[in-house]
């Protein structure tokens, strides 16, 4: 059994990129998200991604074999949406829990196949749990501040799922992610403890937060340092930030979690911050070179990609960490 603690003692390692963006390669039709499973149901599901791990798990597996191929160690599963609060959009929360077990499953698969062709370079499954649709520390209504249109237990309810799927389904980790709200965090830790306690297992946290603006804070109003203290409580993995700002923009606060967490840090920003049209411009080779002095400062020790990135991206961060794991042994 490889251990994903032992391995970062030695070797900075790759996380995927962005699964969204390697979807919409594939125009897929209303027909897509439904093929098996949701013939019969009255609402639209195009959009709803997560669904495919269902209904079009040959997309889904060639897109982790792609990360793979391109020098991934780890690939997340196509879980990110898929709690019964976010799937209610849909009238899909009967199928939270076949999401989760049905993506880990797939991502586990593809793993072990490249795990068995190179030992050497284990590959590992994070869990995707993102943060919801909805906020615990915020009111959604600007007349009524102490409104709030869910609670803490309902999260960790949702969660639960969640988390039961993905440790059933295969996950050798779990990756709480795109943290815009630490309370709703903390209902996801919560989660995990209550299951992994029943299931009697212990797999390895991974938290990343988001930034939401140049002001440095998350969406709930913290600084990475406040981020970082209210999730020191846990035995974690890793703590770092994703998604929002492009990796040159997420430089000065993974230099915070450097400097004060006592846990691996983790980053996987956008390609660059997006376009008029919502597209992201940052070519695999740009990127590689804001992410190069990550290394190099060593600010990370695991590093992926966001919105926007592409198994080219991903390929481009591999030979850099490859590049400092080899200057690393040297040394």
């Amino acid at each position: 059994m490889n251990d994903i603690r032992e391995i970062l003692k030695s070797r900075i390692l790759v996380l995927d990129g962005a699964m969204g963006t390697m979807i919409q390669r594939y125009k897929l039709e209303e027909e897509d998200f439904r093929k098996g499973w949701f013939e019969n149901h009255p609402d639209s599901l195009k959009g709803n991604n997560d669904l495919l791990v269902l209904t079009r798990p040959d997309v889904i597996k060639a897109i982790h074999a792609e990360y793979l191929e391109a020098g991934a160690d780890i690939i997340e599963t196509n879980t990110f949406s898929g709690t019964t609060i976010a799937q209610a959009d849909y009238n899909l929360e009967k199928a939270a829990y076949d999401i989760n077990y049905y993506g880990a499953k797939i991502a586990k698969e593809v793993c072990e196949e490249f795990t068995a062709k190179n030992p050497a370079k284990p590959r590992f499954v994070a869990g995707s749990i993102g943060p919801t649709n909805m906020t615990l520390s915020i009111s959604p209504d600007v007349n009524d501040p102490g409104f709030r249109n869910t609670t803490f237990d309902k999260m960790v309810i949702a969660y639960s799922e969640q988390v039961r799927g993905l440790i059933e389904g295969g996950a050798d980790l779990l990756l709480v992610e795109t943290i815009f709200d630490t309370l709703n965090a903390k209902a996801a830790l919560f989660a995990i403890e209550e299951v992994q306690t029943e299931l009697k297992t212990e797999l390895p946290i991974m938290v990343s937060g988001t930034i939401t603006d140049a002001s440095g804070r998350t969406l709930s109003g913290q600084t990475t340092e406040a981020f970082l203290i209210s999730m020191q409580h846990a035995d974690l993995l890793s703590i770092g930030l994703n998604c929002a700002l492009g990796a040159d923009a997420l430089r000065p606060y993974l230099q915070v979690l450097k400097q004060k967490a006592p846990f691996y840090i983790s980053a996987h920003p956008n390609a660059g911050l997006p376009n008029e049209m919502g597209e992201y411009d940052e070519s695999p080779e740009m990127m590689a070179g804001q992410i190069d002095t990550f290394l190099e400062e060593k600010l990370v020790n695991i590093i992926g990609g966001c919105c926007g990135t592409t198994p080219d991206h991903i390929k481009e961060m591999a030979l850099l960490a490859e590049k400092y794991n080899q200057l690393n042994t040297k040394n």
